[in-house]
Parts: C-alpha cells; structure tokens; sequence
C-alpha cells in the first residue's frame, strides 16, 4: 500500500467529520433562528396584533402561551423522530426534521392579523407553532447526537460544542434580524416589518438542506446495527425502563439551563418594555451582543470538558447561575442603560449558560446507549424544555405581577432551578470518555474513560 493511499481515506474521513460538525451547527442554528424569532414575536408583536385585548397582561400571556405550546409538543417530535433515528438512522431524520421545521417557519411570514381575519389568525399560529415544535423536538438532539458519534473520543467535548454553537448563531442571527427591523417606525414594524426575518429562514433552510445530503451514516449506529436484531431494538422501551437515571441528569440540566436561558432569550424583553419601559431595541440589543459573546465561550467550554470531565463545568454553571441571579436583577431594575442591561446580559449568558451548554453534546450522548441514545436525549431534554422552556416566560411574567411590578420572585424561580440542576449533575456520573458504541447500560458504564 503506498503512502497516498495510506493517506487518503484518513483525510477523507477528516473531511467528513468537519462536514458533520459544519451539518449539526447549521442545523442547530436553523432551528434556533426559527425558534427564538417566534419567542421575539411573542414579546413584541403577537400580544399586539394577533392576540389584540385592553388588558396588556393578558394579552402578553396569551402571547406567550403559543410560545408554550411549541414546547409542549416537542418531547413527542422527540419521541417520533428520536425513535426513527435509533431505528433507520441519523441522516434521515436530520433532513427530515429540516424540512418540517423550516416549512412551518416560513408559513408564520404569511399569518394574517387579528384585524384581517379574527379569530383564525390565532388558530394558524397555534397551528404552525405545534408544527414547528415536532420538528425542533428531534434537532438538537439529532445534531447532538451525530456530532458526539462522528468526534474522536478525547476530542468530543470541543466538538460536540458544535450544535450548541449554532444555536446560539442561530439565536444571534434572529436577534440581529429583529434588531433590524425595530428600527422601523412602529406602524410599520407592526404592518410587514416582523415576517422579513420569518421569510428570510427558507435561505438557511437551503444551506442546511445540501450539507445534510452529503453526510453519511453514524459509525456508532452502524456498529450498533451489526451488534442487534431488529426486533431487540425497542428505544421508547429501554429509556423509560432501562435509562431512566440517565434521564434524570438530562432532565435536571435542562431545567436550569432552560431557565436562565429562556429568561434572557424570550422574558427580558417584555419585562424591558412592559414593566421597566424602556426602548423595545433594548432587549434584541443586549441578547445579540450576548449571543456572540455565549457562541465564543462555548468552544472554550466544550474543550473544559475534555480536560476535567464533563460533571465539573456543568456543575460550575448552575452554581454561578444561582448566584448571579439576584445581581443580574438587581441592575437591571437600578441601572436603566443599554449597557448594563447588555453587561448582565453577557454575563448571564456567556459564562452561566456557557458552561450548562457547552457540555451537552457529549455528556447527554454519554448518557445513552447507543441503541437509545438519540430517543433518550430527544425524549428528556424536551421534557425538561415543556416544563420549564415553554412556562418560563409565563411563570417570570405571573411572578413580577404578584410581586408589584418586582423582580424578587423570578430571581428566586432561578435559584431554585438552578438548584435542580445542580443536585441533578452532583448525582449523576462522570461520563467523559465512554465508548458511544456501546449498546447496554453496564457496557457503556464500564467504559468510562477508556477513550475507545
């Protein structure tokens, strides 16, 4: 065998593995866009033209209650597209799930008003949103999934940070995008401004869409085909009963991360504009600059976790959270400039959810079997994202209102998540290194640290 031939499928495989990496982040960063424009619509326009009422709160909480049910229906996309994925493979659910988001995406751009159709402008939303939900139900946990399977072991953590990276691009492109057009005179925004960013998601959806056409299949699934029967594969099955620890870690991460995150992303803006009345840029402002700042740290966070383990920096996270909370708030409510609002911001984000993020492609894919893994991570982390992704706004918006227009209540909603959290990674095992083809629970357990 010659040296070019030695040489040649080494670096096709490289060239695969960066094309699965370039694949999860844009995927992630898909869904993302799709999904934080609908949670800045929410905040911003929805309450005002789709779910028009004399009460302000009311229809706020009406808003964001579409916002919810994105979220209540995504741990049965996860359940539907996670099973497909553990029986037929990642590749094909990944475009799958592609296509059934962006599609509903692009629908709400074309939504009529309160004002032009009644009371259908709500059920076409409602009804999109719940599309959009199936279909990022799988997204992240797919694209988790395939990046974590396709990394080199000692090198997971760095790269199953690729998913996380493009959610918040995808975060960050949204942001930017309402930025944008809330320069527009309110007429205006409220007319046709708010679909720009909504249309705009079908040219993502193409990029995705060719990257994806390319992959091939996970090396840990194939190798998890050859080792079962068919008829032995039963994901649903074996993550309820056989998993379910695994379940819990994921679920309780999620919930802390999902918390702070969601506070910022979907909450902050309204509580800007509604309770503190301050200029409706100040919201989409400071979460692009925190965007940028989280997509940055992430990386550093993910490649934490190579060196000491994956327990540690996620475990960091939820205690900084917890601590930052009343802080955060504090100077939000005392200090009314875009630039503080931007500093906490940042803070919050880029190094709180940085370090709760950062590890969970690997660790969540840890977790699993290889037999189960994108059903269980699908399955878990959306549970954790109904409960607590889809409420957060309502219960922050509910909790300012009991509290007097004060902020106390949902600093202390954040600690005692972050306390769930916490309890949750302290309990659970470190998973650094297990071998991803692994396909029963003591297997996988016996495997840690062995960078097979």
């Amino acid at each position: 065998m010659s040296i070019l031939t030695a040489v040649k499928p080494a670096h096709t495989a490289v060239a695969h593995r960066r094309r699965v990496l370039l694949a999860s982040l844009v995927g992630s960063a898909l869904e993302w866009y799709d999904f934080y424009l609908y949670g800045t619509a929410a905040a911003l326009v929805f309450n005002k033209i789709i779910f028009p009422s004399f009460d302000a709160t009311a229809s706020l909480l009406a808003s964001f209650g579409t916002l919810a049910i994105g979220y209540f229906v995504r741990p049965l996309g996860g359940v539907i597209f996670g099973r497909l994925g553990d029986l037929y493979g990642r590749k094909r659910v990944l475009v799958l799930t592609l296509l059934v988001m962006g599609a509903s995406t692009v629908g709400m751009a074309l939504v009529p008003t309160y004002g032009q159709v009644g009371v259908l402008a709500p059920i076409l939303l409602v009804v999109l949103r719940a599309i959009q939900g199936l279909g990022a139900g799988a997204e992240y946990g797919g694209a988790a999934v395939l990046a974590a399977e396709f990394s080199e072991p000692r090198r997971r953590g760095l790269f199953g940070a690729a998913p996380s990276i493009g959610v918040y691009i995808g975060i960050l492109m949204a942001s930017g995008a309402f930025a944008l057009v809330t320069q527009l005179p309110e007429d205006q925004f409220l007319a046709w401004g708010w679909r720009i960013p909504f249309a705009a998601s079908v040219l993502v959806i193409g990029v995705a869409l060719v990257i994806r056409l390319r992959l091939t299949e996970s090396p840990a699934f194939e190798a998890a085909q050859e080792r079962s029967e068919a008829s032995e594969v039963s994901p649903v099955r074996d993550v309820v009963r056989k998993e379910w620890k695994a379940g819990l870690v994921v679920f309780g991460l999620q919930t802390a991360q999902n918390v702070v995150a969601y506070l910022n992303l979907t909450f902050l803006a309204a509580y800007l504009t509604g309770t503190l009345k301050l200029s409706s840029s100040t919201g989409p402002i400071a979460v692009t600059v925190g965007t940028a700042v989280t997509a940055l740290s992430l990386p550093f966070f993910g490649w934490l976790t190579d060196r000491v383990g994956r327990k540690p920096v996620a475990l960091a996270g939820t205690v900084f959270s917890a601590a930052f909370a009343f802080p955060y708030f504090w100077v939000i409510d005392h200090v009314h400039t875009s630039l503080a609002v931007t500093l906490v911001v940042v803070v919050s984000m880029g190094i709180g959810v940085g370090c709760m993020f950062a590890p969970q492609a690997a660790y969540y894919s840890e977790l699993f079997t290889a037999r189960s893994r994108f059903t269980g991570l699908a399955l878990y982390r959306e549970m954790a994202g109904a409960v607590t992704g889809g409420l957060t706004p309502l219960i922050a918006v509910a909790l300012v209102a009991a509290a007097g227009d004060r902020s106390w209540g949902v600093a202390l909603f954040v600690v005692g998540s972050c306390v769930v959290g916490g309890v949750a990674v302290a309990l659970g095992p470190e998973t650094r290194g297990r071998d991803l083809a692994a396909t029963t629970v003591t297997e996988l357990r016996a495997s840690t640290g062995t960078y097979r």
